[in-house]
């Protein structure tokens, strides 16, 4: 690593350890932790998530997304329905995701178009993740839980990225985009386990993403982490191929 790199290197993961300059609209994400982290009554959570019509839609939105790839073909007529069913875990990663994206919506280009790709990705990974579980038998796997994980496969590539462009906004000299781009390729699980590690995320996500990464190994043949690595490896996405 060069000076100039391990500069950035240094710079980006401070920005990546400040939790509110990355993932920026924490006024639902605080309290939405909270009750989840109380384990209260689920209508507080119906409460917070309905504070905010935008996430509240997306909610709606992403719990027909998997139950009705996952063959499930009734629809959840209210919010709280569909909250009841996806379980609170689901609702706080999903949450989390749509204020990323929300943030990732203000970057300056070119990296806006830049991280779009990688959100394209994690996209279409998620989608094909959820048809391949839908494919599989004898398996008792929440179609959400698969599809939550798979919206952090590139997690740490979008983070990195993200950092780079507020760390170019900021500084005096801008530094060109091949420097992040050699970081993401030679320090990708570096950063993604620190993502993970400073932006408050549940430790199962983490596991389970370590597992659809090859990285931590399971014997359980419900982990949605093996139907995620499953996908990541015909991708070519493993930190650790196979």
């Amino acid at each position: 690593m060069t000076d100039l790199e391990h500069q950035v290197f240094t710079q980006v993961r401070a920005i990546i350890s400040n939790e509110e300059q990355v993932i920026g609209r924490r006024g639902i994400l605080i309290p939405l932790k909270k009750a989840i982290i109380a384990d209260g009554d689920i209508r507080n959570v119906i409460d917070i998530v309905s504070s905010d019509p935008a996430l509240a839609a997306h909610m709606l939105w992403r719990s027909q997304s998997a139950a009705c790839v996952s063959g499930n073909t009734s629809k959840n007529r209210s919010l709280k329905d569909a909250l009841v069913r996806l379980g609170q875990v689901n609702i706080y990663r999903y949450a989390f995701t749509f204020y990323l994206k929300e943030r990732l919506d203000e970057l300056p280009q070119p990296y806006k178009k830049l991280v779009y790709g990688y959100w394209a990705l994690t996209e279409s990974i998620a989608a094909d993740a959820v048809d391949s579980l839908h494919m599989m038998e004898g398996v008792d796997i929440n179609p959400d839980e698969v599809q939550t994980l798979a919206l952090f496969s590139v997690f740490g590539e979008i983070i990195a990225l993200t950092a780079f462009a507020y760390l170019n906004a900021e500084s005096e000299e801008s530094f060109p985009l091949s420097i992040i781009k050699t970081l993401i390729d030679n320090q990708k699980q570096t950063l993604t386990i620190e993502a993970f590690e400073s932006l408050g995320l549940d430790e199962e996500l983490k596991d389970e993403f370590m597992i659809a990464h090859n990285l931590r190994q399971t014997r359980d043949p419900n982990s949605p982490g093996l139907v995620l690595r499953r996908v990541l490896s015909m991708r070519n996405q493993l930190l650790k191929p196979l």
